[in-house]
């Protein structure tokens, strides 16, 4: 296929990784994000796996690895922050709760766009309203800019993309999986360390506390339920969601919700994107927008950079976008599926409602951090980010 033109919709990482393989072999790309700049914000996030040789084939992964947060591992600990059980961090690719590299969402963004620098046109604060396919490629109307034409649009979008259901109407499905998550940034104080620290309290909650390597902390506030159209509420209302839930928490609760109402948050449901295609004519999708596996997969930014990887490998090396669409799916969805098959019981099972439910996690936890059961919680904490054979593109991507 002769190198083209390309929109991609969405600027986080799935997005401009695609650009970069791409202008790498000569493509015209164009990335398209409604945002009014790239999203400097996020929490921390983790490359595993086949992922970390995407970065190196970018020649990035020094530049992320000198981005780590720091963080040392994870750790549960009771009301009263004693330690129940501690998993130092990982110190190969692929494993552990805290990965070899941690770093935060907007530090990886701000890399892999950096890659695509002078290569790259991006236009922000506008988004596509309406997509137009005819034999010669496909026409994009957008919310400020004139209409213009590309051979191929790619979605990068996140799991509730607005402009997948232009394109596939109702068809992937969302699959909910019974807990809502809020991320936001505090204070760090004098007594904070470098884990990440996990408190669990009686009625499916979770308070989390992480470093970052900026002289703050990554504060969550996880609680199971049933859909409540949370993620649909203002900002202040999410925020006095959480007060009423987190209320009677205990720990550091109290610090975290004070803290919170003077920031800005980001309130989630976690689900699962299962979409029967990832493409449609000249229109593909890629990432969260076609296979979010949740954050409780670990597998999320993983699945961006190998799925980018791959989508330009095959629209490259294809005779057609269709073409090139099938390989790309049929290469990655075994991978997307080992992704999206979670731990027995997730997220129940680490988030118990009872207190004798929490005596025993915690019990389950210390007997797992032991040497003698460390061979058992390793498979626990080792999503299957290895477990695809990467394609050779090199001679597809004579820039790169």
């Amino acid at each position: 296929m002769r190198a083209g033109s390309i929109l991609i919709s969405g600027a986080s990482i799935a997005g401009p990784s695609l650009a970069y393989w791409l202008n790498a072999a000569g493509w015209r790309t164009t990335v398209v994000e409604r945002a009014g700049r790239l999203r400097a914000e996020g929490q921390n996030i983790d490359v595993r796996g086949a992922a970390r040789e995407v970065l190196r084939r970018m020649g990035i992964e020094d530049e992320v690895l000198a981005a780590n947060t720091g963080e040392q591992g994870t750790c549960f600990v009771d009301e009263k922050g004693r330690v129940r059980a501690a998993f130092p961090a990982s110190a190969n690719e692929t494993g552990g709760a805290t990965a070899e590299v941690e770093i935060l969402r907007g530090e990886l963004s701000r890399i892999v766009a950096g890659s695509t620098d002078g290569g790259t046109e991006y236009v922000f604060g506008d988004s596509i309203t309406a997509l137009r396919e005819d034999g010669d490629g496909v026409l994009v109307s957008f919310a400020q800019g004139p209409e213009r034409r590309f051979d191929v649009v790619v979605l990068a979008e996140g799991m509730r993309s607005r402009t997948r259901g232009m394109v596939f109407g109702d068809e992937p499905q969302i699959r909910f999986l019974g807990m809502y998550t809020s991320y936001f940034t505090i204070p760090r104080e004098p007594g904070d360390v470098d884990w990440w620290q996990w408190f669990g309290a009686v009625g499916g909650r979770n308070v989390g506390l992480r470093p970052d390597n900026t002289g703050t902390i990554r504060a969550t506030l996880s609680f199971l339920s049933g859909p409540r159209g949370y993620e649909d509420l203002g900002v202040e209302e999410q925020k006095q969601v959480l007060r009423r839930v987190f209320r009677d928490a205990g720990w550091q609760a109290p610090r975290v919700l004070a803290a919170m109402a003077d920031v800005p948050i980001y309130f989630e449901s976690i689900g699962q994107v299962r979409a029967p295609s990832w493409h449609r004519g000249r229109v593909a999708l890629l990432g969260d927008a076609a296979y979010c596996a949740s954050p409780i997969s670990g597998m999320g930014t993983s699945l961006a950079l190998v799925g980018a990887y791959i989508l330009g490998g095959e629209l490259t090396r294809a005779d057609s976008p269709t073409e090139a669409f099938a390989a790309y799916e049929r290469i990655m969805r075994p991978y997307v599926d080992q992704a999206q098959k979670l731990p027995p019981g997730a997220p129940r099972l680490a988030n118990p409602k009872s207190n004798l439910g929490l005596k025993v996690f915690h019990a389950a936890a210390a007997l797992a951090s032991t040497r003698v059961a460390g061979a058992v919680a390793a498979k626990l904490f080792t999503p299957p980010a290895d477990r695809i054979a990467l394609p050779d593109y090199g001679s597809h991507f004579p820039q790169a």
